[in-house]
């Protein structure tokens, strides 16, 4: 019998609703028997929790969306919980237990998040072993983002999209698109991603009245990977929508704030936990090796291209061309305790104090060389786009391998794409990611890292 294409998903949110309830509910009852046992609070944490889960997108979670944002989710959603159970219990009682008040909290957020991880995964399981809870799709159109998202389904069945067909345009494109449609409709597809490279303005208008008036979810693919474009925002001049190219997080104050308390602490622990002592270390190491100073400081282009001198421990012997040239695998201007320092990234320590005085963030893109910027800069395209945040010490494109040395044009282009999608996504738990996944790469060690 053939399955599903997730028909009964419809249910899920409502059966996810009514468990959280139940446990927040009966967890009352076992956690705070003392204080809050009553039908006020019960009906008060039950309604808000509704009012705040809608307000923050709690129940906003689907097939692509990403397990980190589930934890930012479920963050949230406690947050604004706590402030109402807190804000209740001074208001009706003199005295209340914080202790059972905070059990209570701590042991709603741990069995909610079970509930809500297991869905998530149960419904991955399910999609890939047993080919439920999938949706129908169809590729219209070429280029390199139609090959890359046929890459995608064909390599990713958890997520639960069966690609059954695809009209690349390239014959004759009017009977294609008509043979487009008649086959949507006659093998039951879900959801249309068409190329915009492929489609004109008109045939673009044509697929999005077949898709209305056909009930099809119809997506686009942009002209290019290199277009970079992830968060166009639509905002209103009176009744006009104008669009922008990009929504970036860190423009909110309040954004700004939170990652600048996140640098200051978590830059304050590495100078006074590790800096302080590491220093006098590795300064008497250097300079047993090679004359010339311990810090070596070099300008690079940071916000708003603005330069500024980059800190670290000097790792290589003095020459003329240490603003010229990167460093090359087996480069000997390296010393011998310069290996070391860079092979364990200690050398990239100092920068912690670039952190402190706020040039620099714990993550960010990367800053070249003055010299290099400039080159990149004419050479690469959206390569400036870096530079309307902080540079940092890592980031998103060296996690995911592109760290150290330029070695082809490829390297920097993805290099550029990964510090775009960064400065349009960003999120305190993505920071937060990106410097453990950095802890865990430079101790297993790291191919570029010379």
């Amino acid at each position: 019998m053939k399955n599903k294409t997730g028909r009964y998903s419809v249910y899920i949110r409502p059966i996810q609703i009514a468990f959280d309830l139940l446990i927040i509910n009966l967890l009352v009852l076992i956690c705070m028997r003392s204080a809050m046992n009553n039908i006020g609070y019960h009906s008060i944490v039950s309604v808000f929790w509704l009012i705040i889960s809608y307000y923050t997108g709690y129940y906003e979670v689907y097939r692509y969306t990403k397990e980190v944002e589930i934890f930012g989710k479920l963050l949230k959603q406690f947050f604004f919980t706590s402030l109402i159970t807190f804000a209740y219990a001074g208001y009706m009682y003199k005295q209340v237990n914080t202790q059972e008040v905070g059990w209570y909290i701590f042991s709603s957020f741990v069995l909610v998040a079970l509930l809500k991880y297991s869905i998530y995964i149960f419904l991955k399981k399910y999609r890939l072993l047993y080919g439920g809870n999938f949706r129908n799709v169809v590729i219209v159109g070429n280029g390199k983002s139609a090959e890359e998202l046929e890459h995608f389904f064909n390599n990713n069945l958890d997520y639960g999209y069966h690609l059954i067909q695809i009209f690349n345009l390239k014959t004759n494109k009017k009977e294609e698109l008509e043979a487009c449609k008649n086959f949507v409709v006659a093998h039951k597809i879900d959801e249309i991603y068409a190329s915009l490279h492929s489609l004109s303005n008109n045939e673009i208008d044509d697929l999005i009245h077949f898709a209305d008036n056909n009930l099809k979810t119809i997506k686009f693919l942009p002209d290019s990977k290199n277009t970079f474009l992830r968060n166009l925002a639509v905002e209103y001049y009176d009744y006009l929508p104008i669009i922008s190219l990009r929504t970036i997080p860190l423009d909110v104050a309040v954004n700004k704030r939170l990652k600048r308390i996140f640098d200051i602490v978590f830059s304050l622990v590495v100078i006074l936990g590790i800096l302080s002592w590491i220093t006098p270390i590795i300064a008497i190491l250097i300079r047993l090796e090679s004359k010339g100073p311990v810090i070596f400081k070099q300008k690079r282009n940071g916000l708003n291209y603005e330069e500024f001198y980059c800190y670290k421990f000097r790792s290589m012997h003095l020459n003329p061309y240490a603003d010229l040239e990167q460093v090359q695998k087996n480069d000997p201007r390296i010393t011998k305790i310069g290996k070391i320092l860079r092979k364990t990234s200690i050398d990239e320590l100092p920068q912690f104090l670039n952190v402190l005085l706020g040039v620099m963030s714990v993550v960010g893109p990367r800053p070249h060389m003055v010299s290099h910027t400039e080159i990149y800069a004419k050479s690469v395209d959206k390569f400036m786009v870096r530079h309307f945040i902080q540079p940092g010490i890592t980031g998103l494109a060296q996690i995911n391998g592109f760290r150290g040395e330029v070695e082809t044009e490829t390297d920097i282009i993805n290099r550029v794409k990964y510090d775009i999608f960064y400065l349009e996504n960003w999120t305190l738990l993505l920071d937060i990611k990106i410097v453990f996944t950095t802890i865990l790469n430079t101790i297993k060690g790291e191919k570029k890292a010379y």
